[in-house]
């Protein structure tokens, strides 16, 4: 009997073993495989150019190398421009420029931009909220709970979308970016994110590890799950949990005042019109600024439509931990085709009012122009092969997805129809073209993803579909990573 079993154990190992070498790279395999390279002329010469020049300059379109036509028929009046600098806050610069877009028109401001520092921060301090509570509500689960791990792999970032900026701005008010302006730490966020990373990291195992200590009966038993003794201690632990969680925060608050600056509560604040006369020097707060120069409802008002192709469209779904501040709102989004979302904005942008709007902006994109276009780069002919995947597939495959949010401010029609379409960047004046970026409506449809547009510009049939209970999607479903 034990000579069968380990005849049994053998051959199966034999097998096993055979169906993973069947699976590798063998020499007769290999050496087909080489065939690939042919090793012409041609073949030669491009490898010596590669051999010192990037492959975007190599596949670079020579017949599309002229400037695309810069007229726009609709455009959305602008003043200056924002930097990010080497920042993820993309969402929070585009946020603000469409808040800024519309206070400069309606109260005839010269240049301004509002406070980016001042929201960033409260961003921040909020996002470590958020990572710790979230801590706390997973108490029980064990430590390799999937929900567990993605928040230990997320613990803050200052990456984001709108629904940050309208709960913040909204609880937090605005300041002129004057009243708190740009620090090194806000410019350039990486060093700052590490350390906050690491602290909120071990802060949330103390607070697991606190948990199960208080949980843990005399004697090192453990009180049944479900037992009303259980639950009282539960309610007990979460109590203390709580305060612990102040006592971290407070040294988060710390690390965020020495970055970035106090913020204020209070200030005095000269205006300037367009003509750069003095208007007024009056005092406010956050939320009283906030109220003279925007007043709108940002939480209620606004509409985040997207084209997924990957899911159902007239569809609404929503993200867990998709959000900036705990007790605010996840990312709810209806899923379009993309040319109601084009109906939308072009009406949006003959109303003079910008939108936020966010793209996979590496693809296809000439910088030196400024120019988004399918036909800026042709690594087919390069590579000599062929790449064939549609924006369906490439979602699918991780290929692509929204990475960069900007300011939606014009589209050129021809006879109804768009042609092209430009954003308010927020690298700069001297990035792209002046500042700007360019898209041809074929890119658009490629690589644009998401659209927040106020609700006078969502139609009726599209409205009602936001009374849908939305599909509830994990934290760690790859198309929704933070726009940075």
């Amino acid at each position: 009997m034990k000579r069968t079993v380990l005849t049994l154990l053998a051959a199966a190992m034999t097998l096993s073993l055979a169906a993973q070498n069947a699976g590798g790279l063998s020499a007769d395999l290999l050496s087909e495989i080489s065939k690939g390279y042919a090793g012409t002329a041609a073949d030669r010469a491009l490898r010596n150019a590669l051999n010192v020049t990037p492959i975007n300059t190599l596949a670079q379109n020579a017949g599309n190398q002229a400037m695309i036509d810069t007229h726009f028929s609709n455009e959305v009046k602008i003043k200056g421009h924002t930097d990010q600098k080497s920042s993820g806050r993309c969402w929070l610069f585009t946020g603000l420029n469409v808040l800024r877009a519309k206070a400069i028109s309606e109260h005839n401001l010269g240049t301004f931009t509002f406070s980016q520092n001042y929201v960033f921060f409260y961003d921040q301090l909020e996002k470590a909220n958020l990572f710790l509570q979230g801590i706390i509500d997973t108490r029980a689960k064990e430590d390799g709970d999937r929900e567990v791990d993605w928040l230990f792999s997320n613990p803050i970032g200052d990456g984001g979308q709108f629904t940050g900026v309208s709960n913040l701005v909204m609880k937090y008010g605005l300041v002129p970016s004057e009243v708190m302006p740009e620090t090194f730490c806000s410019n350039n966020t990486s060093q700052m994110r590490a350390q906050i990373s690491t602290k909120l990291r071990e802060d949330g195992l103390r607070l697991r590890e606190a948990y199960r200590s208080m949980m843990t009966a005399d004697k090192g038993k453990q009180y049944r799950n479900g037992s009303k003794k259980n639950a009282q201690k539960d309610e007990l632990a979460v109590s203390k949990l709580q305060q612990m969680k102040v006592e971290q925060l407070k040294e988060i608050y710390h690390i965020l005042a020495l970055c970035l600056g106090v913020p204020p509560t209070e200030f005095e604040w000269t205006r300037y019109n367009d003509k750069g006369e003095f208007v007024s020097t009056k005092t406010y707060t956050p939320k009283s600024f906030y109220e003279e120069f925007v007043g709108k409802d940002l939480e209620g008002g606004y509409v985040m439509v997207m084209n997924d192709p990957c899911r159902e469209y007239f569809k609404t779904y929503e993200i867990q931990y998709d959000r900036h501040v705990y007790d605010g709102d996840n990312w709810v989004y209806l899923n379009l085709p993309i040319e109601r979302i084009k109906e939308m904005a072009i009406a949006s942008i003959k109303d003079n009012t910008a939108m936020y709007f966010s793209c996979d902006v590496g693809k296809f994109f000439d910088r030196q122009k400024g120019v988004l276009d399918l036909a800026n780069f042709n690594y087919g002919d390069l590579m000599g092969v062929n790449f064939g995947m549609n924006k369906q597939e490439r979602v699918q495959t991780h290929a692509s997805g929204s990475s960069h949010a900007m300011t939606l401010i014009a589209v050129d029609l021809k006879d109804g129809k768009p042609v092209k379409w430009m954003v308010e960047n927020s690298w700069g004046a001297s990035s792209g073209y002046n500042g700007n970026l360019i898209m041809t409506d074929e890119w658009f449809n490629e690589y644009m993803f998401r659209l927040v547009v106020e609700k006078k510009y969502v139609p009726a049939d599209l409205l009602s579909l936001l009374n849908q209970e939305p599909t509830l999607l994990p934290a760690w479903d790859p198309m929704f990573l933070p726009e940075e």
